[in-house]
């Protein structure tokens, strides 16, 4: 930090000692060994139904405090999944999209490192392998109710909804400038089609690229906590499926997720 504050490589939008500290409680966390063991079972049981995601088994005998030990998985890392058919490529993206919707409003509870090598296809099972839990973070109801809200104002290119639900979770202010609000609504085209949305000649990654600087110049509030790991994971996602070029069908995915996140607010208990 000392470093780079003397060189002024950190903009001052990036709000880079609020950064830090979440940063050096995520990193923690990660290097908790009991905790990922907990959270790798928990993401089995969650998933233990699932017809496409499985998750590998904790080896308790052979795991502690300094280290964690599951069952060896089969299969290859997707960033060698770029050579199997376009449907199989659309079927893995579409899972994950949809994983990484039921993850943030079903279980609000949620893997937040999408990295390539977490994600191990087994052509022969046709099934992909869950890896490394250690990041993981939950979710408080309240800010997925307004985040729910967020997307789909984003979806239905409803720029002043949202800057509205925006401003509600704090995310913006009343005071930046458009580049912030365009950023946003951009986020949302890809939940906003009809069609089968094309990662593969999409330009949203582009688009958001050219913005960041002006972005980072002109935040006057640091963002959510929530939001470092949520987009990192979100982010992550949308570039896997750009990678692999996937044509999916966002906006069915995420009405679908509207539908039952409302629905279940209405059960008693």
């Amino acid at each position: 930090m000392a470093a780079l504050s003397l060189s002024n490589a950190l903009p001052p939008g990036l709000f880079p000692d609020h950064l830090i500290r979440v940063m050096s409680r995520e990193l923690a966390l990660e290097c908790d060994y009991v905790r990922e063991a907990q959270s790798t079972r928990k993401f089995q049981e969650l998933l233990k139904d699932h017809p496409f995601f499985n998750v590998p088994d904790v080896i308790d005998e052979l795991s502690g405090c300094h280290i964690l030990t599951t069952t060896l998985v089969s299969g290859f890392p997707l960033e060698r999944a770029t050579e199997v058919t376009q449907e199989v490529r659309n079927e893995i993206c579409e899972q994950i999209v949809i994983l990484c919707l039921r993850e943030l409003f079903e279980f609000r509870y949620m893997q937040t490192d999408p990295n390539w090598s977490n994600f191990f296809y087994d052509p022969q099972t046709h099934k992909v392998a869950l890896l490394d839990f250690g990041a993981t973070r939950q979710f408080g109801k309240a800010f997925t109710d307004t985040y729910m809200e967020v997307i789909k104002a984003a979806a239905h290119q409803d720029r002043e909804g949202v800057l509205q639900r925006s401003r509600d979770m704090k995310f913006l202010t009343d005071l930046e400038l458009k580049a912030m609000e365009d950023a946003i609504v951009i986020l949302g085209e890809a939940w906003s089609l009809s069609e089968p949305f094309d990662f593969g000649s999409q330009s949203t990654t582009e688009r958001i690229h050219r913005l960041i600087p002006v972005m980072l110049r002109e935040r006057l509030t640091p963002p959510p906590e929530e939001t470092y790991s949520l987009h990192r994971k979100m982010g992550g996602s949308f570039l896997i499926c750009s990678k692999l070029k996937a044509k999916i069908a966002c906006r069915d995915m995420f009405r679908k997720a509207y539908a039952c996140y409302r629905q279940d607010e209405g059960r008693p208990g």
